[in-house]
């Protein structure tokens, strides 16, 4: 009987595996069955806002963000709830007009259908969570 190791690798190899249907994995950018930081998964870059993907479907958007000390996303509206929990530094988070210092280790959820933005106050890094309505 072939291990579910062994499939995966024969899968990633680009060998056909007859009669075995695999779903891609939901994940992306990101190791599986591996102790890792989050926060040592993206990386500054100065001058610039650096985005890494880990899921985008219709329900759920999940990205890593790292914002040079100075650097932005302006103001936008979402139709999802969007959590972000703050993995370095501080940043400035804007809702509704009103701004609050996130740091590290600290959350806040953007509701959805607000105004918001998100401001590198220093080098920023943060985990970006958006839940999307069910479609009806």
């Amino acid at each position: 009987m072939l291990s579910f190791h062994s499939l995966i690798e024969q899968v990633a190899a680009g060998k056909i595996v007859k009669g075995v249907f695999i779903m891609a994995a939901i994940l992306k950018n990101i190791d599986f069955a591996k102790v890792l930081s989050l926060k040592d998964s993206v990386e500054y870059a100065a001058g610039q806002v650096v985005s890494k993907t880990l899921v985008q479907n219709n329900g759920l958007g999940i990205t890593l963000f790292a914002f040079a000390k100075g650097e932005g996303i302006s103001t936008h509206e979402s139709k999802g709830d969007a959590l972000v929990y703050a993995l370095d530094g501080t940043g400035k988070i804007t809702i509704d007009g009103k701004d609050y210092e996130v740091k590290a280790g600290e959350t806040i959820v953007m509701p959805a259908n607000h105004p918001h933005a998100v401001y590198g106050q220093e080098n920023f890094k943060m985990l970006l969570v958006v839940a999307f309505p069910e479609k009806a």
